[in-house]
């Protein structure tokens, strides 16, 4: 069900839990900002989900709210998650949903990066 991305952060939420140890995971990477895993749900032959250490509910307030360290580290996580893997050569897509019309959720944010097949174009021609 999508959520309200300017609600109050949920600690309650399901990657609140992974980040805690509460869940476990199938981890790719993890820094001091960034844990990144396999979605549990692929949409693709490669999915993987980064996510931010920080309580953040959307990319509207991790970048609104996060320090400059942050930021930094975490778009950092995300490029390095995707050299690692081998997707930049033959490419890849990031998503990230914000709020109620584009589906968002889970009230933290996520960056899912897609790899693994041809994705073709973002959103169906009217």
């Amino acid at each position: 069900m999508p959520i309200d991305a300017t609600a109050p952060y949920d600690d309650q939420n399901i990657f609140a839990k992974i980040l805690r140890g509460e869940i476990p995971n199938k981890t790719v990477y993890e820094d001091a900002f960034a844990l990144a895993f396999h979605d549990i749900n692929p949409q693709a032959p490669h999915h993987i989900l980064v996510i931010p250490k920080g309580p953040y509910v959307s990319w509207d307030d991790f970048s609104a709210s996060a320090s400059d360290a942050e930021i930094a580290g975490f778009v950092r996580a995300v490029g390095k998650v995707a050299r690692e893997a081998g997707f930049v050569e033959p490419g890849y897509r990031l998503l990230a949903n914000v709020g109620m019309d584009a589906h968002q959720e889970v009230p933290h944010l996520h960056v899912h990066i897609f790899a693994g097949r041809k994705l073709g174009p973002m959103l169906a021609h009217d």
